[in-house]
């Protein structure tokens, strides 16, 4: 169930923590639709308070490793997990430090894609239940993390894996397509969902009109699910 931009993940989320929103469940909605983790070796970057990692592991994952770089993240991901006794091993660090753990079967990605440059950053006024910045803000084309993540996702996975990522329109949908398809993937959007601004994104919004990257007035936004198959 959706609660205004956030999820009813029934989880605990710290403070400082991302809050599970639409793109976390639209990410979820395509794993079990899709991408059943059953039986599968999975990680979660960017896991946050850990619910898409939670996700997999209460659907029968046979292996689930969750990072982030955020120490706060961590802490949060590691409790919830003891919380309800889910075999989860949650590491601090990014997709580099994954790749010790690999190759994975599945892997999960709610990467920060919010753009915005140094001085919209300084000046944003995010409710601090949003998270840290370090969840969602993504530099001026709102691919930080996204350019080296497609670039070397294919690192990530064992034969026949798959990424399934999650990003909004506002970070280049048809770049992460043709970055993971330069990078030997089969890419291809799987699911997509527009939603009403979360806090995060109606703070940028004018920046964003500023910029003429958003009609003015417009408070919607398109997420996409893009899935990156290794042969």
């Amino acid at each position: 169930m959706l609660i205004d931009h956030r999820v009813d993940s029934g989880i605990h989320v710290d403070s400082g923590v991302y809050v599970p929103q639409y793109d976390s469940a639209l990410l979820r909605e395509s794993m079990t639709k899709f991408f059943p983790p059953a039986g599968l070796s999975v990680a979660d970057l960017c896991t946050g308070s850990g619910y898409l990692a939670l996700a997999a592991a209460t659907e029968g994952a046979a292996a689930v490793t969750a990072l982030d770089v955020c120490p706060l993240a961590v802490k949060c991901a590691q409790s919830n997990a003891q919380r309800v006794s889910a075999d989860i091993t949650v590491l601090q660090g990014d997709w580099l430090r994954a790749k010790e753990f690999g190759p994975f079967d599945l892997v999960l990605a709610n990467p920060p894609y919010v753009p915005g440059d140094r001085h919209v950053l300084l000046g944003d006024v995010v409710p601090a239940s949003a998270g840290t910045a370090l969840a969602f803000h993504a530099g001026v084309s709102g691919r930080l993390v996204l350019d080296p993540l497609c670039t070397r996702a294919h690192e990530l996975l064992g034969p026949h894996g798959v990424l399934l990522l999650v990003q909004s329109e506002f970070a280049d949908v048809s770049q992460t397509v043709y970055a993971l398809a330069a990078a030997g993937l089969t890419a291809e959007i799987i699911a997509e969902q527009y939603v009403p601004f979360g806090p995060v994104m109606s703070a940028r919004a004018p920046w964003l009109e500023r910029m003429g990257r958003l009609d003015k007035g417009r408070r919607t936004e398109r997420l996409v699910v893009i899935a990156g198959r290794r042969p």
